[in-house]
């Protein structure tokens, strides 16, 4: 298993293949990833640890340890971590193709594009 370091923490994939990819999401207490939409994949996010700000379409709400939630394809939507201590999730990818590159960033706290 590789980790991959990002801006807002870190995350690890656990498994994948063509349909699938689960990964492990450390986020810093503070930060948040972009707001974004995937083209080819939906998402399920399962809080392990903290309390996750999730922004999903035109909602907004909390989602806490043992809690998840379910952001479809196409929808705009961000994660974020306003507590003092990393919020840590499973997410569960599914799709027709999984790539890295498969984002549309709307906002993005470190000017990535």
């Amino acid at each position: 298993m590789q980790t991959t370091p990002r801006p807002w923490g870190v995350f690890t994939v656990l498994d994948e293949n063509t349909k699938y990819k689960i990964k492990r999401i450390e986020v810093n207490p503070g930060s948040r990833l972009s707001l974004q939409k995937h083209v080819h994949r939906s998402e399920h996010w399962i809080v392990v640890s903290g309390t996750a700000l999730v922004t999903c379409g035109d909602k907004q709400y909390n989602v806490k340890t043992n809690e998840s939630t379910f952001i479809p394809i196409g929808e705009k939507h961000r994660l974020e971590n306003q507590g003092t201590t990393s919020l840590v999730i499973i997410e569960v990818q599914n799709g027709d193709y999984l790539g890295e590159d498969d984002i549309v960033r709307f906002d993005d706290d470190y000017n990535r594009s």
